[in-house]
């Protein structure tokens, strides 16, 4: 009898410790499950808010990112969680999520001051802050479709382009790396394709977005003759006669086609000229007025804007596009011109045209100056239908005959 009192003695503190011990144990795997699952439905009940970042291991990332010390990590980090987002107290994570239907199309889901929707050429930094890399924004950008064998006249073209503008090359040849015998080249946005033509890469690599930090973009050819020319004093005057859409004046005596892009002596700019009997039935439409060729256009922001989505993916010489030109600004008559004061000579250099194939016993540039033609008659063809459509859709009918002169 003694013997059991004294067992009974003996176990009743050892299950006390058990009791602790467990107890203990109990409140410690609760607290650590509350940390590891802090979203857990009984959390919320608690008012225990849920971190929007997860746990991470920051010796990993030290290790992928062995520029920075685990301090700078840390502090990056603490920034980062003290920048909690999400729903409010009783509110549901569906009720919160992001949808603006005025963002870009395809940004819809993002929050609005996060959402980059233009761009540019601006060459940046590898390191140092974002806001220090630029030391000055080219206001203009020309854009040139080179060939190797043209660089001398490319060089001095450039030479008359102010550091004011941003330099794209568009190689159609494949030769990049040799252009940079050439100081400027190595600060130039070099593009590079093989036998395609300018408005080709104008359509891929100008987008509007694109280039929307740019007041007038210059898309021109090789082959020009720039010695009365400057682009600065230029740009002045185009300003000074409201132009959207402008050409410098062409030499008479070099490659001219149209009279309205013919240079006038004595004079600032024009807007009008005369052709020859039947091909001006309206005074105020091309190729009298409201005209430019495309060798060598200038574009405001704006009148790309519109240009860029007329130019077609699969056309891509751009011929019968300086008649469409009009259609981007209003009135076309006064906001597209010539400038006789800046005026430059076209070389006629067969460059691009000689980068065909010979076909059917034709010369690779006969093949291609027939894709010209072609493409001239299908862009006409393609707008005249557009119109219609359009009109038709609207109740009204239009007449498309004789809207453009005979091809040459």
């Amino acid at each position: 009898m003694k013997s059991v009192m004294l067992s009974g003695q003996v176990r009743k503190p050892n299950e006390m410790q058990r009791l602790i011990l467990t107890t203990f144990v109990g409140i410690m795997f609760g607290f650590f499950l509350g940390v590891s699952f802090p979203s857990h439905p009984l959390a919320e009940k608690m008012n225990l808010e849920a971190p929007l970042l997860p746990p991470i291991d920051l010796t990993y990332i030290e290790d992928k990112y062995s520029g920075l010390s685990t301090q700078a990590l840390l502090n990056a980090w603490s920034t980062l969680k003290g920048r909690r987002v999400g729903p409010s107290k009783g509110q549901a994570l569906n009720d919160t999520k992001v949808w603006v239907p005025t963002n870009p199309r395809g940004s819809e889901r993002l929050p609005p001051r996060i959402v980059v929707s233009e761009t540019d050429f601006y060459r940046r930094r590898l390191w140092g802050l974002p806001e220090e890399d630029l030391s000055s924004k080219p206001n203009y950008l020309v854009a040139f479709t080179v060939g190797y064998d043209q660089r001398y006249d490319i060089d001095a073209c450039v030479k008359k382009f102010s550091d004011n503008f941003t330099i794209v090359l568009f190689h159609y040849d494949g030769r990049t790396s040799e252009w940079d015998e050439f100081e400027w080249s190595k600060q130039a946005i070099h593009v590079s394709a093989l036998k395609q033509t300018k408005w080709w890469y104008a359509k891929r690599f100008l987008h509007p977005n694109v280039v929307a930090a740019y007041d007038y973009i210059f898309i021109w050819d090789e082959d020009l003759g720039v010695e009365n020319f400057d682009a600065e004093e230029y740009l002045k005057l185009v300003k000074k006669h409201g132009l959207e859409i402008s050409q410098p004046g062409l030499e008479p005596n070099s490659g001219l086609t149209w009279q309205m892009t013919k240079r006038r002596e004595n004079s600032e700019f024009h807007k009008f000229t005369e052709e020859k009997p039947g091909w001006c039935p309206n005074p105020v439409l091309p190729p009298c007025a409201a005209f430019i060729e495309i060798m060598a256009p200038v574009f405001s922001r704006n009148a790309w804007r519109c240009v860029w989505h007329m130019i077609q993916n699969d056309l891509v010489h751009g011929w019968g596009l300086d008649f469409a030109l009009r259609m981007c600004v209003e009135p076309a008559h006064e906001k597209i011109g010539v400038i006789d004061s800046q005026w430059i000579v076209h070389q006629s250099v067969p460059s691009l045209v000689n980068q065909g194939v010979a076909e059917d016993g034709k010369a690779p540039w006969e093949g291609v100056r027939e894709r010209c033609r072609k493409e001239w008659s299908m862009f006409q063809d393609r707008m005249a239908d557009a119109e219609q459509v359009y009109f038709k859709s609207l109740g009204f009918s239009i007449n498309n005959t004789a809207r453009y002169p005979t091809q040459m």
